[in-house]
């Protein structure tokens, strides 16, 4: 059976999820922006905690940690290239290394930019992969350690995931992705229909996460430096991908 795979709201726009094994019973949780939410929909559900998988450094993902391995005796898997500043661990994994959840094998992918060490997990059978501020719901992490060719290159290892991936991200900045991106692309009749739907599910406070990467491939900037209608619409036709990525990213952080 596939992972059952719960998206807990944390904090002001953050989200941590839960994944669900329910032939073995074993529960991991990516990511701790803050224990509360998280201890409850556990609890909610009579779930055991098994494990926790870290993506990345930051405090709004790590920072409620400690009050729930007070409640769950669960073991902490993050980067090895990011050891030194995680909370400690029990694995520490690399790109190539793989996890378990029940009987299902996740794959650790590394997608440094956002910080060097950030990993995102890919899990094929249930045709899920959590990348928290790497590849966003519309959008990207912004460069805070890397450079862009590194999350050009990040980002292009999962646009390379199957269309049908489900697209599990850590926070709810959709709506002012889609504005950014409808300057990129205001005539791209997916983002148009995108930005709707985004508009309509904010209102009724329904989270936009988690998205599909056949949605981000047509519809998020980030990922779409290769087409050359985006590349003529920052005047950049022809060049390289990277150098397209990076030229967005700008525009992203004066926008």
């Amino acid at each position: 059976m596939p992972l059952e795979i719960v998206t807990v709201p944390c904090l002001s726009d953050n989200y941590a999820f839960l994944a669900h094994d329910p032939d073995s019973g074993d529960t991991a949780l990516v990511d701790v922006p803050e224990a509360g939410p998280i201890l409850s929909a556990l609890s909610d559900r009579g779930w055991r905690l098994t494990q926790v998988l870290l993506t990345h450094h930051h405090a709004d993902h790590v920072q409620g940690l400690e009050e729930v391995l007070a409640r769950h005796d669960a073991r902490v898997v993050g980067a090895a290239a990011d050891r030194h500043r995680l909370p400690a661990l029990d694995t520490a994994v690399a790109e190539g290394d793989t996890v378990k959840i029940g009987a299902e094998t996740g794959h650790v992918i590394d997608v440094s930019g956002h910080t060097v060490g950030h990993i995102a997990f890919h899990f094929p059978d249930s045709k899920a992969v959590f990348t928290a501020d790497s590849l966003m719901a519309l959008g990207c992490g912004r460069l805070f350690e890397g450079t862009a060719p590194q999350m050009w290159e990040s980002l292009s290892k999962l646009a390379a995931l199957p269309d049908d991936t489900v697209v599990y991200s850590g926070h709810e900045y959709t709506k002012a992705n889609g504005a950014f991106a409808m300057t990129i692309e205001p005539d791209n009749p997916d983002l148009i229909s995108r930005v709707r739907d985004i508009a309509e599910k904010r209102a009724a406070n329904q989270p936009t996460v988690p998205s599909t990467l056949a949605l981000e491939r047509s519809t998020n900037p980030f990922l779409r430096a290769i087409v050359p209608s985006v590349q003529a619409g920052v005047g950049l036709s022809g060049a390289d991908p990277a150098e397209v990525f990076a030229e967005i990213r700008s525009r992203k952080d004066r926008f």
